[in-house]
């Protein structure tokens, strides 16, 4: 999105009145926190899923590199283990940060409630 654009929702969104605000981010935060926590569960399944088919973890792997008789669905396997694990990190990073805005409240109280 442009600079212009942004400080054109920013502005916007500073007119508002601070309950709502606060209203808005509390909201979307929770509903952020929601996917994130899917995407979570997802990446840690698929890559739980490599573990059971290779018996083996990711971690192990790396150390050991592939095997020399490994073939094309394995390093398709492995390509595709390293993108869930990135994903996973990510998300618990990202997880980690929401969080911290969910836990104490957007102006550091108790979450309001729109309409209430």
């Amino acid at each position: 999105m442009p600079a212009e654009v942004n400080t054109q929702i920013e502005n916007t969104f500073l007119a508002l009145p601070p309950l709502e605000r606060e209203a808005i981010i509390t909201h979307g935060a929770a509903i952020r926190l929601s996917s994130l926590k899917q995407r979570l569960f997802l990446a840690q399944s698929k890559a739980r899923s490599f573990e059971e088919k290779y018996q083996t973890t990711l971690n192990a792997l790396n150390d050991s590199g592939l095997p020399d008789q490994a073939g094309y669905e394995m390093h398709e396997d492995y390509l595709m283990w390293m993108h869930w694990a990135e994903v996973a990190v990510q998300c618990e990073k990202d997880l980690a940060a929401l969080e911290k805005i969910t836990s104490r409240g957007v102006l550091g109280g108790e979450t309001s409630h729109v309409g209430g």
